[in-house]
């Protein structure tokens, strides 16, 4: 149980080291490590949807023989689903982002902008709790190496995610202290969600197949909505892409190495 509580904690100390950015580097970010960041979050996220949810989903549904890939359609479109819900019922708006989403509110920019990453983080820390669970229960076939993996490679992104929530809020107007708060804020609902799913685990581990598909289809969801629009916008460049890429190849090296 130590080596999971551990392990949901390292998303969580990336996203806060990211956010501690905002002590050691000038007041704005530019357009290109802004790419570059969005970019190498988006590869990490995808490879982790792959890797480290789908293909465990529909290998714990081998049982199901020529339809075991229905659970983790199932799941993947109910984590979709969920996340679009959250989207359109939550006042948010993206760091590089003039006009808010949701429901019409008076909240301050930079509330809504920390809103932003915690939906953004919140399939996070549904990953990161449902591999744990799976490996904490031992029937799953989920092994301590591939739900470190996906700590690892989740605690990687977050770290220029950190950094990309707390200098935009510092360029805004805020101080270097109360900007880093709001960005660690904004990852706290990730070892909160991932501490949730390990605490219903017995529950859970019946329907593991559709949980893991269910938090790949809410990350990606991220990705598609978010994170690649944010790197392809402006200026053409391939810096979104290269980063996306050495994301991907990286979390894909972890979850086979490590797992």
């Amino acid at each position: 149980m130590l080596e999971a509580l551990r392990g949901i904690l390292i998303p969580f100390i990336g996203t806060s080291l990211g956010a501690a950015c905002v002590f050691f580097m000038k007041k704005d970010m530019n357009t290109l490590t802004e790419r570059a960041l969005t970019g190498f979050a988006a590869g990490v996220m995808v490879a982790a949807s792959v890797w480290s949810l789908l293909i465990p989903a529909m290998e714990q549904s081998t049982g199901m023989g020529k339809l075991s890939f229905l659970p983790a359609v199932i799941g993947f479109w109910a984590g979709t689903l969920f996340l679009l819900l959250i989207d359109h019922i939550t006042p948010h708006l993206h760091a590089f982002s003039e006009e808010a989403e949701g429901p019409a509110s008076r909240l301050q920019r930079t509330t809504m902008m920390v809103l932003a990453v915690t939906i953004h983080n919140i399939p996070e820390g549904m990953a990161v709790g449902i591999v744990f669970a799976g490996f904490l229960n031992g029937t799953s076939g989920i092994t301590a190496g591939a739900a470190m993996a996906l700590a690892l490679g989740i605690a990687i992104q977050n770290f220029p995610e950190g950094a990309v929530i707390s200098m935009p809020l510092h360029a805004q107007g805020e101080t270097r202290k109360k900007a880093f708060a709001q960005g660690v804020l904004s990852g706290a609902v990730e070892p909160a969600g991932a501490l949730l799913m390990i605490a219903f685990s017995r529950l859970f581990i019946p329907a593991m197949p559709y949980l893991l598909s269910f938090a790949a289809g809410a990350m990606l969801y991220v990705v598609v909505e978010e994170l690649i629009p944010e790197m392809s916008e402006g200026e053409h460049s391939n810096i979104g892409v290269l980063m996306f890429a050495t994301g991907f190849t990286l979390m894909m090296a972890l979850d086979v190495a490590l797992g």
